[in-house]
């Protein structure tokens, strides 16, 4: 199997999505057509139609018969008020039973039987129906023969009896039969008539003759059924009617699909492509597209716009890294260029030079480790089954920060976070943090609880946050604390880690640096 499944690997035909589609709706569309023909589906409504126009003969002939009988009585050949035993006008006689796929093929009809001489009432009644059967026979090219009470053949003067036949048996009994035999004097006409089971079969139906309650003969009649190719040539018309009809119904959705899935796809990939070379962008979805393929539209543009954002962020970020490291690299490389020039330098001017191209590779060494924990934050993806007690976070960080005046005005039952533990506490450290550099003296932690999240405020007594800084806070490298050591990268590693989590991080209020921390409720 798994050979089988290399070898259509290696030669499936690369195939368009409409060539699929096409090809999926034609083999649906030829299932019926190909079940009529090789599951004897039309083939089998042939011979039942064989079979009811038989029975339909049948019921004419016999009550004709009936009616010609010696014996009949005036009227339907029931005398009034005798007991009936057998009723030849049962509708039951007129069901189906032959199946091509189930109903056995029996042998060809045997030569009859030697016998004695038909009984004489049987012989006047043949000789008042023979000539409706001579002419019903020149119209419907059926086989009839008419037997008498014993089963034996009244038209011929050679006679024989077909008593031992099993459908003459069943007909004697009172029982209208059908079987299928086979036909010794069928030859194949058509090409392709192989494919016909029903080719070389003949219909045969047996029906008693009743009178006065009783049998006292039987019509039997034989046919073969339409060929297949002739009864699909003779119904052309219908035919070609249902195949032009399903051609158009393909047609038509053919161009459902095309509207509604492949030329939406197209149109995408042409767009992504656009995207990708930067020259684009992802139109809306087309009306009738599917859907599947408009989320797939919103998906695609979002991401597009995910991606912008990132490489504008990343363009940003490289100039704030080069302008970042610039300042201290060339204080470095001044200190070093004076060291050279001045091998006499003194002493205090060396440790001086010295000192600040220490200072230098020391705020390098800060950006770096920064830088290192801002791209971990980026990458960082939380636990599926991740809970924090925020309570215990935030009383360890404020255990550390004791000078600062944390204030917790948290409820007891604060409910657990679906966050990593080392990121709410990295966060919070942050925000800390950066309130005791303002000179807070208090910080004020306070949480509003809803069925799915928690948001944790933190505001201090601080100098506050400029307004024309408010939009800045957030960006990376951007600090208003560069001569203490700031990096300006806090902010952003919490944002970073926050939004990891699947929470949000926003300056509330720039007044009192009120900060908002909005993170998801653990299950």
């Amino acid at each position: 199997m798994i050979a089988v499944k290399d070898w259509a690997k290696r030669h499936w035909p690369q195939l368009r999505l409409r060539t699929i589609l096409f090809a999926t709706l034609f083999a649906v569309a030829a299932m019926p057509g190909v079940g009529a023909v090789f599951l004897r589906v039309y083939e089998n409504t042939l011979v039942r139609q064989t079979e009811a126009e038989l029975v339909a003969q049948g019921a004419a002939l016999a009550a004709t018969a009936a009616l010609v009988w010696p014996e009949s009585p005036p009227g339907r050949g029931v005398p009034f008020g005798v007991a009936k035993t057998i009723d030849p006008y049962d509708s039951s006689a007129t069901t189906s039973g032959v199946d091509l796929s189930t109903t056995p093929i029996l042998d060809e009809r045997p030569a009859p039987t030697p016998a004695g001489p038909v009984s004489p009432d049987a012989a006047k009644a043949m000789s008042r129906l023979q000539p409706v059967l001579d002419a019903t026979r020149a119209t419907t090219l059926a086989g009839m023969t008419l037997l008498d009470r014993n089963g034996r053949i009244v038209a011929t003067p050679a006679g024989g009896s077909y008593a031992a036949l099993p459908e003459i048996a069943a007909a004697l009994a009172g029982r209208s039969t059908t079987i299928l035999r086979r036909n010794g004097a069928y030859r194949a006409t058509y090409r392709f008539e192989w494919l016909s089971r029903a080719a070389a079969i003949r219909v045969h139906y047996a029906r008693p003759v009743v009178v006065n309650g009783r049998v006292v003969g039987v019509l039997l009649l034989s046919r073969s059924a339409r060929a297949l190719f002739k009864g699909l040539y003779e119904d052309r018309g219908k035919i070609l009617i249902g195949v032009a009809a399903i051609f158009l119904a393909l047609v038509a959705l053919s161009g459902v699909i095309s509207r509604g899935v492949t030329r939406p796809i197209e149109q995408l990939g042409i767009a992504t492509r656009a995207v990708a070379s930067g020259r684009g962008r992802v139109p809306d979805a087309p009306v009738t597209a599917a859907i599947e393929i408009q989320g797939l539209y919103a998906d695609f543009a979002a991401m597009a716009a995910a991606i912008d954002r990132r490489s504008h962020y990343l363009r940003d970020f490289a100039h704030a890294v080069s302008h970042e490291f610039k300042t201290p690299l060339a204080g470095i490389r001044g200190a070093i260029e004076l060291l050279q020039d001045h091998p006499d330098m003194a002493a205090a001017d060396r440790r001086r030079f010295l000192s600040n191209a220490d200072a230098d590779a020391n705020r390098l060494a800060l950006l770096v480790t920064r830088l290192m924990d801002l791209a971990r934050a980026d990458m960082a993806e939380p636990g599926a089954t991740t809970t924090t007690d925020p309570l215990a976070v935030i009383g360890r960080v404020a255990d550390t920060l004791r000078d600062a005046g944390v204030i917790v005005s948290l409820p007891a039952d604060l409910p657990s976070l679906a966050v990593p533990d080392s990121t709410l506490e990295a966060a919070v450290t942050t925000l800390f943090e950066n309130s005791r550099q303002a000179g807070s003296r208090m910080i004020d932690v306070r949480a509003v609880v809803t069925p799915t999240e928690v948001s944790l405020y933190v505001s201090d007594d601080g100098s506050g946050i400029a307004a024309g800084d408010r939009h800045r806070v957030f960006e990376a490298f951007f600090t208003t604390k560069r001569t203490t050591g700031g990096t300006g990268l806090g902010l952003a590693i919490a944002l970073s880690l926050i939004e990891g989590a699947g929470g949000s991080l926003r300056l509330e209020n720039e007044a009192d640096s009120t900060f908002v921390m909005v993170m998801r409720r653990a299950a």
